[in-house]
């Protein structure tokens, strides 16, 4: 089993993966908040500019760290039809939380967007995770920067679960990853240390400095 140190050296490895394998770009993008942390090494590796695409995940309304779909930004909501059921007191409350959700998602924006989202419209964009587990945020991130006219989109992660790089192949142009691991568990499992990344750290790997 591969084991990365941190996301930082995630990235780093990630990011020599890419450049070894001639893997082209305009534009680094990294899911939040751990994903910007893995984005960054890679975007300093390539030589390329860094931004962020911003998805959150929508819980099931009664289990709420149950994952049932994503949101991304420009109007995607992903939805797990399995996974929700037909229980209609489920259907019921499901429109709440991706109202909750959505507003989230309009806070973030706010904050690591203020002065709107990159143009994407023919670029070749790099959209990096810190790890695929159900592929289901990548997946909503796929469809926005498709939605945005993307020329090209390749997803790239350092670890993988098999189901979630195959779900991701049909969506993406291409699809990288360090490790596609059959027995996949959890994201956190493949990293030393694994701590939550801030708003904050967010924000600083967002400077002009790394994005130019």
């Amino acid at each position: 089993m591969m084991v990365f140190a941190s996301r930082v050296d995630a990235g780093r490895r990630l990011g020599e993966y890419l450049r070894q394998k001639g893997i082209a770009a305009e534009l680094v993008l990294g899911l939040p908040r751990g994903g910007v942390v893995v984005a960054a090494e890679v975007a300093r590796a390539l030589h390329l500019p860094l931004d962020v695409l911003i998805v959150r995940k929508i819980g099931h309304p009664f289990q709420r760290e149950f994952a049932v779909g994503a949101l991304a930004e420009h109007g995607v909501t992903l939805l797990d039809e399995s996974a929700l059921g037909h229980n209609p007191a489920v259907r019921a409350e499901l429109d709440e939380v991706i109202e909750e959700e959505k507003e989230r998602l309009r806070g973030y924006q706010a904050r690591f967007h203020p002065e709107g989202g990159p143009k994407l419209a023919g670029k070749l964009v790099l959209l990096v995770d810190d790890g695929l587990a159900t592929g289901a945020t990548t997946e909503a991130a796929v469809l926005s920067v498709r939605k945005q006219h993307a020329g090209k989109i390749v997803v790239a992660a350092p670890v993988a679960s098999t189901n979630a790089a195959e779900r991701l192949a049909r969506v993406a142009d291409d699809v990288q990853v360090l490790w596609v691991d059959p027995d996949f568990e959890a994201v956190g499992r493949y990293y030393e240390l694994f701590s939550q990344t801030t708003d904050q750290e967010v924000l600083e790997l967002l400077q002009p400095g790394l994005r130019d």
